[in-house]
């Protein structure tokens, strides 16, 4: 069986129902980030096209590249709940969106929600020597200063943030609100019950385990968890650290891949300790430079995925798509 990719869609769906039935009568308007456009669009066939109407914005740029911006039928935010869905995956981005959810609560919406599926600074929320910067804080500072509407504080959303304490670099000017894309993996592996396979969920490091292993503990799984470790010859190698991976098709959960090198490690750990089949579901696929090659196994001949599943909380999946 050749390796793949399975794509799934984020459960920003769901949460849009409950906006839906939070509009007391008023208008529901979705706007988006430029790489949004398709996600946006299952968003509001999702919810009926009589309950959210896609907004539409002018994303273009002045000779000297800084943003030329227009939001069409503006008139029509007054008294609107306005969604925005947010795509933070490139800096040059960034401020041209923050302009945007800037000024849609002074076109008077009555509330403001934003999705924003991927932190990408996430992973940087701390130093660990002078002179580092956490640029989590920075981000979360940006997105702070957006401001009151007419009902109150904005919402932001954010899919299977790298780290919980990202959510209190937040100040009290806005509500931050913390979802997880991995009830999508539980719905699938349901279905994966009915083929009498055994599986077990791993977890790479006990980061990924600290952050996850709740959400299994209505689900009769066995948990096996991987680490580092440093030799004798100081070389730091991946080992299953608890848990018995025999005989068990082993489903890798994590946050985010990007090099892949973590992952790839974990599942060479679990097939030396009798693993039969190795899976790995991650709410985040940034894969820079093509790293996703990493994962066929004509590329990788010493670790078989049989599937790798990745949502659509970042542009970047579309791509991996079409190849």
């Amino acid at each position: 069986m050749t390796s793949k990719v399975t794509i799934k869609k984020s459960s920003l769906k769901s949460a849009e129902q409950q906006q839906q039935q939070q509009n007391d009568g008023y208008s529901t308007i979705l706007f988006y980030a430029p790489g949004m456009h398709k996600l946006a669009e299952e968003i509001q066939s999702c919810n009926g096209k009589n309950s959210i109407r896609l907004g539409d914005i002018e994303w273009h740029e002045f000779p000297d590249k800084w943003p030329n911006l227009f939001i069409r039928n503006s008139e029509q935010i007054r008294n609107s709940h306005v969604l925005f869905l947010a795509s933070f995956d490139n800096p040059l981005t960034i401020f041209e969106q923050i302009s945007i959810l800037y000024h849609l609560p002074k076109y008077l919406c009555r509330s403001l929600k934003v999705l924003l599926p991927y932190f990408p600074t996430g992973t940087m929320e701390r130093i660990q020597i002078q002179g580092e910067i956490a640029t989590a804080y920075s981000l979360a500072q940006m997105l702070s200063s957006i401001p009151l509407t007419r009902t109150g504080p904005s919402e932001i959303v954010i899919f299977d943030i790298h780290a919980l304490q990202n959510q209190f670099y937040f100040s009290s000017n806005v509500i931050v609100r913390l979802e997880s894309t991995v009830e999508l993996l539980l719905n699938e592996m349901k279905t994966k019950e009915m083929k009498n396979e055994k599986y077990a969920i791993a977890f790479p490091d006990d980061g990924a385990h600290k952050r996850f292993a709740y959400l299994f503990n209505n689900i009769n799984y066995p948990i096996i968890i991987c680490s580092k470790i440093r030799q004798e010859d100081d070389k730091r190698v991946t080992t299953v650290k608890e848990g018995n991976p025999k005989g068990y098709h082993c489903m890798i959960v994590d946050d985010l891949v990007q090099s892949g090198g973590t992952l790839i490690e974990c599942a060479q750990a679990l097939l030396q300790n009798g693993a039969v089949n190795i899976s790995a579901f991650v709410g985040h696929g940034i894969f820079p430079n093509e790293s996703w090659k990493k994962f066929l196994h004509s590329n990788n001949p010493n670790v078989h995925f049989d599937t790798f599943y990745v949502t659509n909380t970042y542009p970047n999946t579309q791509l991996l798509v079409d190849k």
